[in-house]
């Protein structure tokens, strides 16, 4: 087998996976067909130095985050949509919809979704922080409390969308992602019956990325001290990159050598705040989950020994 490049997200009754050189989405519609939609990866961003380099290469999650995810969440909510108003989606073979990958209203969203995030994660934990900075001598002790106030956020904001019915079906979609991405790895033959056994918690997940995330900031961050309220700000915003870069490498450290006991050890947090983001999904979730597995390593031009061959209502090539 290749080296361990594939992985993805839950979207709305689907699961979108990425590879070396394609994406795709698979998504159940209402009447319950699986909708797929294929593309290339830019290669001018996954195919460059950018995503070569040790540090550098982290920022390619970051576009996975915010642009194939809001453009992949976006198509998986139209699937709903037109399958909802009757369109001829749910009785004839129709091409999946391609207005939520091209529309500038993905950009907008987009744009939304950033600041929503950077307000909510980076400001607000800043500003909050900094109302009790006078009572504490140490900027490390200070960068910490912003940090916590920072996991805090994020941790109280999982955990009340999880609440949502959608939502839980979304993470369950998370932990069908999951177990096809661990079949994979352990080269089992790509069926429902096989991949159904494997766990929800997987060590490359972006739930435990952001864990790491959260502490390496508290460390990044301390080397600069306190500065006023907007540079602190500030610095928090540009230096996401620089944090990101390094929690990617150290996600990829402890996904080679998640075998090792002190490994296992060090990303036990990170297995256990997974649970607010998986749920064990049915069956159905399983085989769209398998679905997009599928069509990223033909894309891919992956050995499809371990690919089973049982079909699919219906898929077509976005």
């Amino acid at each position: 087998m290749s080296e361990l490049r594939y992985g993805g997200q839950a979207v709305m009754e689907g699961v979108m996976m990425r590879g070396a050189k394609s994406m795709a989405v698979a998504v159940r519609a209402p009447n319950d067909q699986i909708i797929v939609h294929s593309e290339a990866l830019n290669q001018t961003i996954y195919g460059s130095w950018v995503a070569k380099t040790p540090f550098v290469r982290g920022t390619t999650l970051l576009w996975d985050t915010l642009v194939l995810g809001i453009r992949t969440l976006m198509f998986s909510a139209e699937v709903a949509v037109q399958g909802d108003v009757g369109s001829p989606m749910q009785d004839t073979a129709a091409d999946p919809p391609e207005s939520a990958f091209t529309a500038p209203l993905a950009f907008g969203s987009l744009l939304l979704s950033l600041t929503i995030a950077l307000g909510l994660f980076f400001v607000l934990p800043a500003l909050l922080a900094k109302l009790v900075d006078r009572y504490i001598a140490s900027a490390l002790v200070s960068n910490l409390i912003e940090a916590l106030i920072r996991l805090a956020f994020v941790v109280a904001y999982i955990w009340g969308v999880g609440f949502l019915p959608d939502i839980r079906r979304v993470f369950a979609y998370h932990g069908a992602e999951h177990k096809t991405v661990h079949a994979y790895e352990h080269g089992q033959t790509l069926t429902v019956e096989a991949v159904r056994s494997y766990t929800t918690a997987h060590e490359r997940c972006g739930t435990s990325f952001i864990l790491v995330v959260v502490v390496i900031s508290a460390l990044v961050f301390s080397l600069f001290g306190r500065p006023s309220l907007v540079l602190r700000i500030a610095s928090r915003i540009v230096l996401i990159p620089v944090v990101v870069g390094i929690a990617y490498e150290l996600l990829k450290f402890g996904a080679k050598y998640s075998d090792r006991w002190w490994m296992r050890a060090l990303v036990f947090p990170g297995l256990m705040m997974q649970r607010l983001t998986t749920r064990e999904p049915d069956d159905g979730m399983i085989e769209v989950a398998i679905v997009a597995l599928k069509r990223v390593l033909q894309e891919d031009g992956e050995p499809l020994a371990v690919v089973s061959e049982a079909p699919i209502e219906r898929s077509e090539r976005g």
